[in-house]
């Protein structure tokens, strides 16, 4: 992965885009913070996407800091005599002292009552951040009962470990330009080979630690939005891929496909989005982005699939019971292009788990920002469905990508 190459417009999704406007815009960042976070190159880069994308009024110039006018003294205070210097002093030195034993009870409490050790890390933060004025290192290490070789030790092995987290943040941070939500494992299974170049080795445990100190780990959030009416008149197909003696078990790509519709919100509408997916690759083979439930919409994503389809061996196309599927325009087109019918026997959905899987993968990971209509949505949909095929690792697949099982089984199915 080239860290230093240059980038386009076109390198950016438009989730991610609408992602960084939106931090911009909750005040969570400056723009200058979001260009130095996320490492996004030109110097007005984020105030286009702000201008384009945004909710407020850009137009103008940034809005300038506060200025903050400095107040003179009116008058000089009264020097202290000597004597009351030195009472002030003695003072100063018993409160001192008494804040330092205060402290000391309360660690010798916390290390004896509750088992917690106040470490040489917390120690070194200390004089790396020099918080307390004025103490040498020297000083430090003969109070806390170390040797000065000790502690440079440590520290250089502290800055070692920080340069290569940084590494490691800088690496899972470029992934993400394209992949927001790609989770921690997968991100070991990708990072494997940049690692292995830049000589940093580097487990499943000690990655999450890193992205969890950088807070870069994947917060899950779920919503739910109905959109299969089975209260219909229409003809329901038995469910082919329940367990029995009549299951069909893909064996190859373009076996069996699975289909369903879930919705995404606007800012205007909501709109709603069919995908037709490979059971055996997990590739996305047909999708369509539509503004109402019409069966002539949803069909849409059928027929990308079919246009894409490379084999003609056996296919069963299975679905939920919902009416646009087993409505009389659908299933024409099975009987056209000589599909087999499967659907869910119920109202469980885990009968059609395997769609539903891909629409969370889609949702939870690609579309995170609400797009302002129907033809951003398409546009979204479009950049996310190719990440999701060509560059997402599947855990399923063995950490391959859908697109690369998919071309291999094809290959040799011919």
């Amino acid at each position: 992965m080239e860290m230093d190459r240059k980038r386009t417009q076109r390198d950016y999704t438009l989730a991610f885009k609408l992602a960084v406007v939106e931090e911009v815009e909750k005040g969570e960042l400056t723009y200058k913070q979001a260009q130095h976070k996320y490492g996004i190159q030109g110097r007005s880069t984020v105030l286009v996407w702000l201008r384009k994308h945004g909710l407020q009024d850009w137009g103008g110039s940034l809005p300038q800091g506060a200025r903050y006018a400095t107040m003179e003294n009116q008058g000089k205070a009264k020097p202290h005599t000597p004597e009351q210097r030195i009472k002030e002093l003695e003072v100063q030195l018993r409160e001192a002292q008494e804040k330092a034993r205060l402290f000391e009870a309360v660690l010798d409490v916390i290390q004896k009552e509750h088992g917690v050790r106040v470490g040489k890390k917390a120690f070194g933060q200390v004089l790396a951040q020099e918080l307390v004025q004025g103490l040498s290192v020297s000083r430090a290490c003969r109070y806390f009962g170390i040797s000065r070789q000790a502690y440079y030790k440590r520290r250089h092995s502290e800055l070692r470990q920080t340069a290569r987290d940084a590494r490691i943040c800088a690496l899972v941070t470029e992934l993400r330009l394209r992949q927001p939500r790609l989770g921690t494992r997968k991100l070991q299974r990708v990072l494997q080979a940049p690692l292995a170049k830049a000589e940093i080795r580097m487990g499943r445990d000690r990655l999450f630690d890193v992205l969890r100190a950088a807070r870069l780990l994947v917060r899950p959030h779920r919503a739910y939005h109905k959109t299969t009416n089975s209260h219909h008149h229409f003809r329901r197909h038995p469910n082919l891929l329940k367990e029995g003696p009549q299951k069909v078990v893909p064996m190859a790509a373009e076996q069996v496909w699975v289909a369903d519709i879930t919705y995404l919100p606007t800012a205007r509408q909501t709109v709603y989005l069919s995908l037709v997916t490979d059971a055996w690759s997990r590739k996305i083979v047909g999708y369509h982005v539509h503004d109402s439930l019409q069966t002539e919409q949803v069909s849409q994503a059928l027929k990308m699939a079919l246009r894409s389809r490379q084999t003609q061996q056996t296919l069963v196309h299975h679905s939920d019971r919902g009416i646009q599927y087993c409505s009389t325009y659908y299933q024409a087109i099975h009987q056209r292009h000589g599909l087999t019918c499967s659907m869910t026997d119920g109202y469980d959905c885990y009968q059609n788990a395997m769609a539903e899987r891909i629409n969370g993968i889609l949702k939870s990971e690609f579309l995170l920002n609400r797009p302002a209509d129907l033809q951003q949505a398409s546009r979204m949909v479009k950049e996310s469905v190719r990440i999701y095929n060509r560059e997402r690792p599947h855990q399923a697949l063995k950490y391959k990508t859908p697109d690369e099982v998919h071309r291999a089984s094809i290959a040799l199915a011919g």
